[in-house]
């Protein structure tokens, strides 16, 4: 079931995330789903300054982060690691030892099976997604199987040119990624999905109106009980 909000802008579209969010965070104990990309800078940028100010707090949080770039160092500049840390866990009061976040190297075999072991005795209470223009959710890309859970995934060349902007050129964007599969994300109790720009306005007419199929792997979320969709006008020009 889709709760759906079309703002203005992207401001006005993070200050109804963070809306959001600040209410999951009132639980006693909250585990979260988190994602990286340019869609929820804005949401973390809030969080950050309700705690500088006293209003927020993320003690009781344990958090798993969506995906990684398989291949690159943690402290890589473009590593989910380093973006994550960069732009939220540097500057709350969350406990290091609660952050949990896919490995991108090492065997995967290994890390994989350990980190859906991890999310499957934690499902979260709110999971925050962006989508691809391509309708993928995580970087599980067209094609992925609906009943996936954390696997290894071969990059859509779409996809690289769309993460080639974070670097210096497109041979530099990894082709692989390590991500949490479909199932994992169907765990969570509610779903938090932030899209702006208009190169994001089919996949949301996808997401919303689209037939449920593989092709497009945003359109399962129909499927799920919960979900909240906050969009700017130009990502929500093809809906009805």
């Amino acid at each position: 079931m889709f709760e759906i909000y079309v703002l203005n802008d992207y401001e006005a579209v993070s200050d109804k995330a963070f809306e959001v969010m600040q209410a999951t965070l009132k639980a006693p104990k909250v585990t979260l789903g988190l994602a990286t990309g340019s869609s929820p800078v804005g949401l973390y940028k809030r969080m950050v300054a309700a705690y500088q100010k006293g209003q927020l707090s993320m003690a009781n949080v344990t958090s798993y982060n969506l995906d990684e770039y398989v291949g690159l160092d943690p402290h890589h500049p473009q590593s989910y690691y380093t973006f994550m840390f960069d732009h939220l866990f540097n500057h709350v009061d969350i406990n290091p030892e609660q952050v949990h976040l896919p490995q991108g190297q090492g065997s995967m075999d290994s890390v994989t099976q350990a980190y859906e072991s991890e999310l499957a005795q934690h499902p979260q209470d709110l999971q925050v997604l962006g989508i691809g223009s391509n309708g993928h959710i995580g970087f599980n890309e067209p094609g992925s199987s609906f009943d996936s859970t954390c696997h290894v995934v071969k990059l859509d060349e779409g996809t690289r040119l769309d993460n080639a902007r974070f670097f210096s050129r497109i041979e530099e964007v990894p082709q692989y990624a390590i991500t949490m599969g479909i199932q994992d994300i169907l765990r969570a109790k509610q779903i938090l999905l932030i899209a702006t720009g208009a190169n994001k306005a089919k996949a949301i007419y996808e997401l919303i109106h689209g037939e449920v199929r593989e092709d497009v792997p945003c359109t399962i979320l129909q499927k799920h009980p919960r979900v909240i969709v906050i969009v700017d006008q130009a990502a929500a020009e093809y809906l009805r």
